[in-house]
C-alpha cells in the first residue's frame, strides 16, 4: 500500500475512535489534559502509520494501545515533575532553616533596614546579579529611576555601615 492509503485508513480509524479515545483519556487524566494527550496520541499514530492494522477493530485497539503508551509517558513525566518539586521544596526548606553565617550579617541587617523598594533593588542587583536595566524591568520602573535609587541606597548603606568604599 502507498503512504496515501495508510494516511486515509488512519483518518478513518481515528474519526471512528476519536470520541472514545478522548473519553478514555478524560477518565484517567481529567478534561484539562485529555485533549493534549489525544493530540500526542495522533502524532505517534501518524509516525507509526505503516503499523496500522487493516482490520477496523484491530486498528481501533492499536490506537487505544498508543493512547495507553501516551498516558504512561504522561504519568512518568508527572512523577518526575513532582519529584523535582519535592527536591526543590526540601532544598528551600533547608536553606531557609539553616542559620545564616555571621559573615555579612551587618550588611544583611543594613539592607533589611532600608526602604523595602530600595532593599529589593539592592538584592536584585548585588545578590541576584541583575543589571540596573534588568532590575528596572523587574520592578516595573524606568531605568533612570533605578539608577537614582541605586545611588541613594548605596549612600544609605555606606552611612549605616560607616564604610567609605562603594558596594560594587
Amino acid at each position: 500500500m502507498s503512504g496515501k492509503d495508510d494516511d486515509a485508513r488512519l483518518v478513518v480509524a481515528f474519526e471512528s475512535s476519536a470520541s472514545d479515545l478522548l473519553a478514555y483519556l478524560e477518565r484517567r487524566v481529567g478534561a484539562d489534559d485529555a485533549p493534549d494527550l489525544l493530540g500526542e496520541t495522533m502524532v505517534v499514530a501518524w509516525r507509526r502509520v505503516r503499523e496500522l492494522p487493516d482490520d477496523a477493530e484491530r486498528a481501533r485497539m492499536w490506537l487505544f494501545g498508543i493512547a495507553r503508551g501516551t498516558l504512561m509517558n504522561h504519568a512518568r513525566g508527572s512523577r518526575r515533575r513532582w519529584a523535582l518539586a519535592d527536591r526543590i521544596r526540601v532544598q528551600v526548606r533547608e536553606s531557609a532553616t539553616a542559620p545564616p553565617s555571621d559573615a555579612g550579617a551587618e550588611v544583611r541587617d543594613a539592607i533589611a533596614r532600608l526602604d523595602p523598594d530600595l532593599a529589593e533593588m539592592i538584592r536584585l542587583v548585588h545578590w541576584d546579579g541583575f543589571s540596573l536595566a534588568e532590575a528596572a524591568e523587574l520592578l516595573g520602573i524606568p531605568a533612570s529611576t533605578v539608577r537614582g535609587r541605586h545611588q541613594r541606597a548605596k549612600a544609605e548603606l555606606r552611612a549605616a555601615l560607616s564604610v567609605e568604599a562603594p558596594l560594587a
